[in-house]
This record gives C-alpha cells, structure tokens and sequence, in this order.
C-alpha cells in the first residue's frame, strides 16, 4: 500500500498544501490559499509604514482550505486515499509572532483586542521594532557578547525579542494580557495536535535559534539577568516561554480527533515539529553539504549546512549559525536579502507605464522581455537593492534603495535591469562573506517563484557569480521540505524515511541549470566593483573611498557596450 506526506506551507501572502507519494516521489496534488485580510493578506497602518500584521485566522482557514481541496484533487486522480496519508509537515515565515493566552487563544480574537493591530501576527517583515532591536544589540555588546556570534554581531528588528519589546513599549495593554508570544511554526502544529496550553507546545529550534537567541550552549534563551537589562518584564516572560526547543524531524504529535474528522484523515496522522519556511525549501530544494540554496521570492534566503564537528567561527553579517536547526548533526548557516521580488513588483506596480502593458503581469511580461535584448552594462546604470532594508550583510533595516547613471533616455526595462542586477549584486556580497569566513561550496541550487518563473534573472545570477545556478525540481519546495520534515517524523516503520538525506535521494532533484556566460561575467565583474563601493559608501559608516568615478565608470562601460 502507498503512503503520503502532506506538507503545509505558510507563506507571506497565501498558503499551500502537497501531497507527496513516498514510495515513487511524484507530487500527487496541490492546493493554494489567498491570505483574505488586508493587502495581500498583510495588514499594514498609515500611521506607520514599518508594520506588517496578519491574521492568524487566516492561517486556520487556509490550513483546513487547502488540506480538503488538495485531498479531494488527489481522490479525484485515482489510486488515492486519505487514509495512506501518514504525516504533516508544517512551515511558516519567521520570525513571525503573536501574543496569546495561556489557552492558545490568539489575543485578535477576544472582544477587547479585536482590530488592534498589535494583538495580530507581527510578520517577518514587520521593521517597527528598530529601537528595539538596537537597543538589544547594543547591551549584547556589552553583557554577552557571545549571543551576537550567533546573529552575525546584530539583532534583528524582524526578530522575535525586537517585536515583543516594541508590543511592550507601544501597547503596554496586549502585553500584559499576552500570557506568552508564540511563532506561527510553532502555533500552527500545536493547532493541528489539539494542544490548548502554550506551555505544552514543542517550539522549533529552527525558529528559537534564529530568531531568539536560544542555544544550548548558554542553556536556551537568553538568561533572565540579561533580559532584565533590557526590560525587567521581558525577565518574567521568559518563565512563561520555553525551557527546550525541538528539531523539526520530531513528531510534534498525532492530528487530533477534532482536526482528524473535519478534514478526513485518520487520528494516527504524525504532525511534525514546525519548520521556517526557508529552512523546509531548502531541504525540499536538495540541501546537503557543499551546497548553497537561493529561495528567491519576495525576499531571498540563503541557506548552507556545516558537519556539527567541525568549528564555525563568527560570521559578521551572516544572521544564523545555529545546530540542528535545518538538517539534524549539522550547523545551519542562513543568510539573505529583505526584498528582491518586492522590490519588481513595487516598480512593475508604482513606476511602469502603461505602455509595458495594463495588467502587473503584462508589464512583468513585456519588461522582461526587452530587458533581456541588453547586454551587461548597456543601461549606464547602478542601483542599490536596499528598498526594504538590508539583512545581510549589513543587518541594517535603516536603509534604503538607490539608482544612479539615469538619462533623460532611461527606459523602464533598463531600470528593470538594473534592479535584477542590484539583488545578484548583494547576493554576491554574501557569498563573498561565507568564503572569506572559510565556508565553501561547489554547488548552488535556488528555488521560489521569481527562480521559476524569470529566466532573465536566473542568467544574471548566473552570470555575477560565475557559477551554474541549478533550479530546484519540484516548484514547491517549502511545502515538498515539509512533507518530508512530517516523513521523517512518522519514521520508517508507518512508511516515512529514516533520516532527511535517505527523502531526499527519493524527492528532490535538479529541474535545468543556468551557467555563465564568459563575456557577460567579465562585465559584471566591473559593474560588481562600483556596486561594492556604493555598498561600502551607503552602508559602512567607516568606508573613506570616493565615489566620484562611478557615473563616469558607468558612462564608459555603456558606451563601449553600445559601440560593440
């Protein structure tokens, strides 16, 4: 008899479910659900424009939307049936956080606290807690310096101590009634398990380690004297937290009755322990060691594992070196990029006439088109890829995009191009990073939308880095690692896998490859150069060079480009 994954992936904007046969590897059926709350399932203020909130009851629908739609596509092709589904897999955004009660109620949902943006889910990329985060930083400079090795020497405001103080500090009120503050990886196994007490809930160490300084080195969390500096309630909160946090190939538990009979599934279902999105992507996209994973989408994720044995030294810029915290034995080393995606779509969307088109994909459709008739260089221009700050390497969320080389003759596709230049540009950057720091691979693998669906920007990367850029197989990979996180957990014995690597031999593979081409990497090269020094200028408060040279640096690679 067959026997199915399914894996759940929690998106920024929509969720998705896939059912994944074990024994062939085919992908069986899918099911996608659109976040209804606010713009694209984001709920933002105009009194300030660094939030982003969600509403965690739009998780719960999608969770039971996609489950259903995607068992009946199953049941419709034939050779299916729910009952050979053995486990769940679940992946969210992170650090993605709300306060609830001692019962798992999301505060959102009581009366007193309904519309209140600050009882919702604080989404990853919520920046409103930068004081916050600096004010972190800086007493872990000076009290435990050992925390920041671990976050590449800052603390982000997209992350989870950040958010929790800003709640504090802004609305004192859903703080105090906030009986702890949970990640949606870690709230949406708990929903699924029919766990009602927060303490009871197994937290991720792919979340905790990332985003809350927890490691075993220093026995979890950060320690209550070093949260009483920051603020003597974040001291008490931490009783109310978590003493341990789990690996996310532990079962969580079983689906409860409650969630076993409204979606169909047998009660002996293994829910695993939650997962970062980016994390279970990278597993579905193949991750193993010498291997670099890109999950390029909205924002970028990039992701390595290190053998557990071997010593990581401190990696500036680099925001995670945590152990377990993606494949079991292994270090898993994660860097990235606060927008790439959003940063086309926000030009396709605000800038682009509609000459490109009427419709956002028309305009995707037609800039892309023309953007890839231009050779490297051609546009005379330069930009920044800073427009949602930047995460790596200069883990400053207090910066912004910028361009320059424009003519009274600058069209949008060539902006287009120069803003796809911009992110291989910083992508570059944080490879440069990891190999000054030791950490080598020969391989790179990416995956997410934007890897599947531009081919023009997959050539550019290609091209910047001089290294063939393999996509992914499967064109879900968050969902595909998911499944495969819940195989695990459910084990060899109910017809899962007995380790991450043994699924993977089975489930993932390479779709096509991207390699470089010799004469477009010697010009990105130049181009890479005058990118650093506006990098440096911008974003290092110490750099002393000149930028005086870029435009006309810029000039003269156009022209030469133009005459050839």
């Amino acid at each position: 008899m067959k026997k199915y994954s399914l894996g759940l992936d929690f998106g920024t904007n929509s969720c998705r479910a896939l059912i994944v046969d074990l024994s062939g590897g085919n992908e069986v059926a899918s099911s996608v659900f659109k976040y209804p709350s606010g713009n694209d399932g984001v709920l933002t203020s105009t009194m300030d424009p660094l939030i982003a909130r969600q509403m965690p009851q739009d998780y719960v629908d999608g969770l039971e939307h996609v489950i259903k739609q995607s068992l009946e596509i199953a049941s419709g092709k034939g050779g299916f049936n729910p009952s050979e589904v053995v486990s769940i897999g679940v992946d969210a955004t992170s650090s993605s956080i709300m306060p609830v009660s001692e019962a798992m109620t999301p505060l959102c949902l009581l009366p007193e606290f309904k519309n209140n943006l600050n009882a919702m889910v604080w989404l990853w990329k919520d920046h409103s807690s930068t004081e916050e985060s600096e004010k972190i930083t800086a007493l872990a400079k000076e009290y435990r310096p050992e925390y920041l090795q671990k976050t590449g020497g800052a603390y982000s405001a997209e992350w989870f101590w950040s958010k929790i103080l800003h709640c504090l500090n802004v609305d004192p009120e859903v703080f105090r009634h906030a009986f702890s503050f949970i990640e949606i990886a870690d709230y949406l196994p708990a929903v699924l398990t029919g766990v009602n007490d927060v303490r009871k809930v197994k937290r991720c160490i792919s979340a905790a380690g990332h985003k809350a300084i927890y490691n075993r080195q220093w026995g979890g969390l950060p320690d209550e004297k070093f949260l009483d500096l920051i603020h003597p309630d974040l001291a008490l909160l931490r009783q109310r937290l978590y003493e341990k946090a789990y690996m996310s190939v532990e079962p969580a538990g079983f689906l409860s009755e409650h969630w076993a009979l409204r979606l169909g599934l047998p009660k002996d279902v293994v829910v695993s322990v939650g997962s970062v999105d980016a994390h279970a992507g990278a597993i579905g996209a193949g991750i193993e060691p010498g291997r670099l994973v890109k999950i390029i989408g909205t924002s970028t994720c990039d992701m390595m594992i290190w053998p557990g044995d071997k010593e990581v030294n401190y990696l500036p810029g680099i925001s995670g070196v945590v152990p377990d915290s993606i494949v079991p034995g292994y270090y898993g080393i994660e860097a990235g990029q606060a927008a790439v995606g959003d940063i086309l779509l926000w030009f396709v969307k605000e800038l682009t006439p509609l000459s490109y088109g009427k419709s956002i994909q028309d305009k995707f459709n037609n800039l892309t088109a023309e953007a890839s008739q231009l050779q490297p260089g051609e546009t005379g221009l330069l930009a920044l890829d800073w427009n949602n700050g930047n995460r790596s390497v200069l883990m400053d969320p207090m910066l912004g995009g910028l361009l320059i080389g424009q003519s009274l003759y600058s069209r949008a596709h060539e902006v287009y191009r120069a803003l796809i230049e911009a992110t291989a540009f910083g992508a570059q950057i944080i490879i440069n990073r990891l190999k000054e720091n030791g950490l080598e691979f020969q391989e790179i693998i990416a995956c997410g939308g934007l890897a599947i669906n531009n081919p023009l920007l997959m050539q550019i990367y290609a091209d910047v880095t001089g290294k063939t850029i393999h996509l992914a197989k499967s064109e879900q990979t968050g969902a595909l690692g998911a499944a495969i996180l819940g195989a695990v957990a459910a084990g060899k014995e109910r017809g899962g896998f007995r380790d991450i690597s043994e699924a993977q031999k089975k489930l993932t593979g390479i779709e096509r490859s991207y390699a470089p081409i010799a004469d477009n990497s010697l010009t990105y090269n130049q181009l890479y150069l005058l990118y650093r020094q506006l990098h440096d200028s911008f974003g290092d408060a110490k750099w002393q060079g000149s930028l005086s040279e870029v435009m006309k640096a810029l000039i003269r690679i156009r022209e030469d480009k133009r005459k050839n």
